[in-house]
């Protein structure tokens, strides 16, 4: 989501009319649901800045209460593709459909977020963001770009995992957006690869859902409210083919984007791709 209008700042076409939900049930077993889910999510959130102390494992436990807290708010993770590296210095990224990605991603490959500059005043997210080392980014502000790519590019050279979402915004899970080449120079930068993940929501049946989406004017109590209520949420995460950097961050970009499209660009997207 986007609040200032800029030639090059990422505009998605979804809204609100891109979002639907399923039926949840009868009233007295959703309202039952929702407040065992919101209840369980309670207990758990004030766990969360214990995930940014430096401890042995950490990576394991940040995944376990990622999985947790979806699990609360009804979100399953559901894991394929290629093999998950224990690599340092990764960047990964996917598309942007959710505040839910965070998580998502989370239970799979945690690592610090490059997300949305006012995040960090979020009520409660806001302090939790700050403790996690978000590295924040104003896509109103073209000239603070170069310094969030070098912040990015530090992070890896020291071996850290970080995350961006390339799309610059959110759409519904249905269509997307081009990814943006930026951030591909912070892994050119610290020549660190780059792991491409597929995420894609589905109603317990298989169907694809738009539930979890986060566009347009929605707020976060709407979304958040719409995820707990529906019956069951699936989130797929589809690992896809880790990609060395090379030398053009245009063609990285390129590369990746068609890994999580699952389409290959002509001669390219396996080319640079590192085998399984």
């Amino acid at each position: 989501m986007t609040t200032r209008e800029h030639p090059w700042l990422p505009k998605a076409s979804c809204d609100a009319s891109c979002v639907h939900s399923a039926d949840p049930g009868p009233r007295a077993l959703v309202g039952i649901r929702t407040a065992a889910r919101i209840a369980a999510a309670i207990v758990l959130l004030p766990g969360m800045p214990l995930l940014a102390v430096p401890l042995p494992g950490r990576s394991h436990v940040q995944r376990m209460y990622c999985r947790l807290l979806l699990r609360c708010l009804g979100v399953r993770i559901r894991l394929s593709g290629g093999p998950i590296r224990n690599l340092r210095g990764v960047l990964v990224v996917s598309g942007h459909v959710s505040w839910l990605d965070i998580f998502a991603i989370g239970a799979v490959l945690p690592g610090s977020f490059v997300a949305r500059a006012d995040l960090v005043e979020w009520p409660a997210l806001g302090r939790v963001a700050r403790l996690m080392k978000v590295i924040p980014i104003d896509r109103a502000s073209l000239r603070r770009l170069p310094a969030v790519v070098d912040t990015v590019a530090e992070r890896l050279r020291t071996g850290h995992t970080v995350v961006a979402f390339p799309e610059g915004t959110t759409w519904c899970g249905l269509a997307h957006g081009p990814f943006r080449p930026a951030m591909f120079q912070a892994a050119v930068d610290a020549a660190r690869p780059v792991q491409p993940l597929r995420l894609t929501y589905r109603h317990r049946d298989g169907r694809p859902s738009t539930t979890p989406a986060f566009v347009g004017q929605d707020t976060l109590l709407r979304s958040v409210r719409r995820v707990v209520t529906a019956r069951r949420t699936v989130c797929h995460v589809h690992v896809g083919a880790l990609q060395l950097p090379g030398a053009d961050r245009r063609a990285l970009a390129a590369r990746c984007e068609a890994e999580v499209r699952d389409e290959q660009t002509p001669g390219a997207a396996r080319s640079h791709a590192l085998a399984a």
